[in-house]
C-alpha cells in the first residue's frame, strides 16, 4: 500500500544522503523513481539534488504553482513509477502536498518527501507544516548541536558567526549560513562559532 512520507530534521542532517540512497535502492531492484528538488535551490546547479558527502542527481524542479500531480501522472503514463521522491519539500504549497495524496490515493505510487521543519525564527514551513499534518508516515532525522545534545533548530549566521534573528524567510544557504542548534543554544544565540 503506498503512503506519503516526510522525512524532516535541522540543516545539515544527511537529508538528501538518505533521498539518494532510497534512489539508489529502487535503481538496484531495477524500479523507476521520480525526483524533485525545488528550483530556487540552486546551490548546485538547476534541478541538482547535492549531498554534502559528494552524491548527486539531477531532478526536475518545483515551485509554486506547478501541478504535480499532473506531472507525475503523465511520467505514470509514459515510464511507469514505483516511487516519487522529494528534496527540499518545505518550500511546497498547501496545493501540492493535497496533490500528492492523490498521487499516494489514486495512482498508488509511495511519495517520499525530505525538507526541514522550521526557518531560523523557528517558524514553520508551509511544505512542512502540511506535511506534518497530511502524510502517513513522519521520521524525524537527528543531527547534533555543538554542544553535544540533540539539534532541533536552524540558525542564520552571518559571516562572523553570529545568529541573524531578521529577515526574509527564505534564503538559499549551506553551512556559510546555517548551522543546526539544540532549543538551547539557539534561544542563548550561542553558535559556537566565535
Amino acid at each position: 500500500m503506498a503512503k506519503l512520507y516526510f522525512h524532516y530534521s535541522s540543516m545539515n542532517a544527511g537529508k538528501s544522503t538518505a533521498l539518494l540512497q532510497a534512489d539508489h535502492n529502487y535503481f538496484e531492484r531495477g524500479m523507476n523513481s521520480l525526483l524533485f528538488t525545488a528550483r530556487l535551490d540552486d546551490r548546485e546547479g538547476v534541478g541538482v539534488i547535492s549531498s554534502r558527502i559528494g552524491i548527486k542527481k539531477g531532478a526536475l524542479t518545483f515551485e509554486k504553482g506547478d501541478q504535480l500531480f499532473t506531472i507525475i501522472e503523465g511520467e505514470q503514463q509514459r515510464t511507469g513509477l514505483d516511487c516519487v521522491l522529494i528534496d527540499e519539500a518545505q518550500f511546497l504549497t498547501r496545493e501540492q502536498v493535497m496533490q500528492l495524496n492523490r498521487v499516494v490515493d489514486e495512482l498508488g505510487i509511495p511519495v517520499l518527501t525530505y525538507g526541514i521543519r522550521t526557518d531560523f525564527q523557528g517558524e514553520v514551513f508551509e511544505g512542512s507544516k502540511f506535511l506534518m499534518g497530511w502524510a502517513d508516515e513522519i521520521k524525524e532525522i537527528k543531527t547534533v548541536c555543538h554542544c553535544g545534545k540533540k539539534a532541533t533548530m536552524n540558525a542564520r549566521v552571518n559571516k562572523d558567526g553570529r545568529m541573524e534573528t531578521d529577515g526574509e524567510q527564505i534564503e538559499i544557504g549551506g553551512n556559510e549560513r546555517y548551522i543546526s542548534l539544540c532549543r538551547r543554544c539557539f534561544y542563548s544565540g550561542n553558535t559556537g562559532l566565535g
